[in-house]
């Protein structure tokens, strides 16, 4: 996610800064988040062709379960909500929104209501900061099993990816050391949140004393599964047994495997903890190398100081420094950073069943992961992405092959175990003619074997340290991969990139150059860390077909699907896919593909279009790769002298083909998302409005940037209120399918 935050979070956010400074060939990558934000924003309001409904987005998800028949929707009907500045959810007519559950909303009975005035305790019984990805799984009617037709009672599932944390306190974030009380709300803010929703008289509510309501903290324990499990690497004063860790944090994007369990993306999980500035010598052997690849250089300072909160474990465990005599890391907490940066398995249904981190998919900055198109007697893939500067795209393969029982098993975890604990972890290389090819990532392979910057010891260091074996490889940079998502009837697989500030016609040792499947550099007159210079400021959509169409495969084609761009840019060198003024966005992040309509849901976190629009969500027809053309780009160096660059650009996209669908409030991300079985209500997220605020400034309410959903009615403080992540339902008044 490419949040706007404060200068030192930004700074902290591995998303946001290069780490990967290997020789391998670019493929686009992220636009710097802004350092800093207009004071003044320009630009109207809703027509009346849209309804305002104080603000609220559209994000990513769905059910992988194929019970429910699906109609496919091959034009949209809806009328395009315009671009807008307001402190709203502005969603189309026809259509009505309302909130369900937003940060600090109580989930027992005896915790009360949320004040939101920074006096609020007991994080780990209420929702959490920064409602991100987000599943829907079905309950029976009674209440006591899943049912995955059920569209009228179920379970959202939701990631909390970080906070807002100066809207946490009385009089906002404290210096450092930091308060344990403030720590104490901070920490557990972070993780998933299993809620309970339930449909009554057309509309949905959360079930506040429901006895499936839970929290996942970064202190809830936590089972290894994979081949980190046990292995050195893992060993922990916590654990010595290196079979464990605790908790889950900065968790983004999300999946739901074919047997009905959530999958948990960790992204940005590094910049929570510190490094001191001697550690490198201390350590004195090649984790030094590993921590850097990973953004914890020695010194590094941690995003919210908890280590600083006092000498209690559940605050020493932020700093990694090695201080303890061990060889192993047995006692100290030197090894706690290989225990986070996984996609983390949790039973929605059962409270009991222990949540697993899959370290057979490696470790980076993960988005969502998404299952490839089922087969039985076939092994199940997962594509995922790192979302972080010149990073990669990868893909996991199961070892065992997909039989239906396991569709509903009597324990979920063990069938994880059965699909997600072993299998091959591929790397994916870009090729200029519009065919790549998947790379596997083992020691077998002699170049990661016989890598010179890192000796990597088993398997489990091959997985642990999967972006120093993608370098090894050569595998292709990319610009922040976030979310992807999969096609339901054609399988093809598609990657939201988001943007790149650092992709260059004439590139430095730390930026992209331009290639074929990141084609453009230009300017912008707003966003980027500098405003004006030259990069892919609004990012693009790539999309891959398999070989065969199989999951397995080792070669695909490529080709994108949509260039981000403003509409009145040149449709030669910026707005490829000639985006109108109804369908043009900057920074696509979330996807999701409707297993109702097939509709492919765009939702995006722009800082380079936020001088004219908030943050936006929008419904495409897709079509399929190799529909369009190949495009040539020609641009002219300083020295005169010209390049070509020839990109794989999919169909333009007509009228009824793409249309913006909502637009958020001032300062969102709109972000996770997730659909009843039978397409009639979406669960959208918006993440962090108003997020923009300083310490000095929480104690002045007309200071905010947003009071949503205070001033859409939901909560206390009103119009006045602090605004409050919140997840939000979305149905259609003639009670037909979303975005029909």
């Amino acid at each position: 996610m490419n949040r706007r935050l404060d200068l030192p979070q930004r700074l902290a956010l591995d998303d946001d800064t290069d780490l990967n400074l290997s020789g391998n060939p670019s493929f686009n990558k992220v636009l710097d988040a802004r350092l800093s934000r207009r004071s003044i924003l320009r630009g109207g309001v809703g027509t009346a062709a849209t309804a305002l409904l104080g603000g609220w987005g559209v994000a990513a998800c769905g059910s992988d379960d194929d019970e429910t028949p699906s109609t496919t929707i091959e034009k949209l009907s809806f009328a395009a909500v315009p671009k807008g500045l307001a402190d709203a959810v502005v969603i189309p007519a026809g259509y009505s929104a309302s909130v369900l559950y937003a940060l600090g909303d109580p989930l027992d009975a005896a915790t009360p209501a949320y004040r939101n005035d920074g006096t609020d305790t007991d994080f780990d019984r209420r929702a959490g900061d920064h409602h991100d990805g987000m599943e829907y799984f079905g309950l029976s009617t009674d209440g006591t099993r899943r049912d995955a037709n059920s569209s009228e009672r179920g379970l959202l599932v939701m990631n909390h990816e970080a906070l807002t944390d100066n809207f946490l306190h009385v009089n906002g974030s404290s210096a450092r050391p930091r308060p344990a009380g403030e720590s104490d709300k901070e920490i557990p803010a972070h993780g998933v949140s299993v809620v309970e929703v339930r449909k009554s008289n057309g509309k949905f509510a959360y079930v506040q004393a429901s006895a499936f309501n839970r929290r996942i903290t970064p202190l809830t324990p936590v089972e290894i599964g994979g081949p980190l499990r046990g292995n050195a690497l893992m060993k922990t004063k916590y654990d010595p047994s290196g079979n464990s860790t605790r908790g889950t944090i900065n968790n983004c994007g999300t999946g739901q495997t074919p047997w009905g369990s959530f999958l948990s993306g960790e992204e940005n999980w590094a910049g929570y903890f510190t490094r001191g500035a001697a550690d490198d010598s201390a350590r004195a052997d090649k984790s030094v190398t590993a921590l850097i690849r990973y953004g914890r250089a020695q010194g590094a300072a941690s995003r919210h100081g908890w280590e600083t909160s006092g000498a209690d474990d559940k605050y020493a465990r932020w700093n990694i420094s090695r201080s303890g005599a061990s060889a192993d890391g047995s006692d100290d907490y030197r090894n706690e950073l290989n225990g986070q940066g996984y996609i983390t398995e949790i039973d929605p249904y059962d409270a009991t069943a222990p949540v697993k981190k899959r370290s057979a998919l490696g470790r980076f900055a993960h988005e969502s992961a998404s299952f490839g198109k089922l087969a039985a007697g076939q092994p199940l893939a997962v594509y995922m992405g790192d979302d972080s500067r010149g990073e990669y795209i990868y893909k996991f393969v199961s070892a065992t092959a997909w039989s239906a029982a396991d569709a509903n098993p009597a324990n979920r975890i063990a069938t994880g175990d059965k699909y997600l604990d072993s299998g091959k972890l591929y790397v994916a290389k870009f090729n200029a003619d519009g065919s790549g090819s998947w790379v596997e990532l083992s020691l077998g392979n002699p170049l990661i074997a016989g890598y010179a910057a890192y000796a990597f010891a088993d398997p489990a260091d091959v997985v642990v340290n999967a972006r120093l074996a993608a370098d090894a490889v050569g595998a292709t940079k990319m610009d922040r991969p976030e979310w992807c998502a999969v096609h339901p009837h054609t399988g093809e697989i598609y990657y939201a990139l988001t943007n790149n500030s650092n992709r260059k016609l004439e590139p430095t040792a730390s930026q992209q150059a331009l290639d074929a499947a990141n084609p453009r550099s230009y300017r912008d007159s707003y966003g980027g860390a500098a405003p004006g210079s030259a990069g892919n400021v609004n990012g693009h959509i790539i999309r891959i077909a398999e070989a065969g169409g199989a999951g397995s495969a080792t070669t695909f084609t490529w080709d994108v699907y949509l260039f981000g761009a403003q509409s009145d840019a040149s449709t030669t060198s910026v707005n490829l896919s000639a985006l109108t003024a109804d369908q043009d966005f900057s920074s696509p992040d979330g996807l999701w593909f409707s297993r109702s309509t097939q509709l492919c849901w765009i939702q995006t976190d722009d800082g380079a279009y936020t001088d004219t629009t908030n943050c936006m969500m929008l419904a495409g027809v897709p079509g399929k790769v190799g529909d369009g053309a190949k495009t040539t780009l020609n641009y002219t160096k300083t020295d005169g002298s010209t390049v070509a660059i020839d990109t794989y650009v999919g169909k333009a996209p007509v009228a009824d083909a793409l249309r913006r669908f909502l637009v958020g409030p001032v300062d969102c991300e709109v972000t996770g998302c997730a659909e009843t079985p039978d397409g009639k209500t979406l669960f959208v997220n918006i993440q962090h409005p108003g997020e923009s605020i300083s310490a000095a400034d929480v104690a002045n309410p007309a200071a905010y940037l947003s009071h949503w959903p205070g001033n859409a009615g939901y909560g206390a403080g009103g119009a006045s209120a602090r605004p409050r992540s919140a997840t939000i339902a979305i149905s259609k008044d003639d009670g037909g399918l979303i975005g029909s």
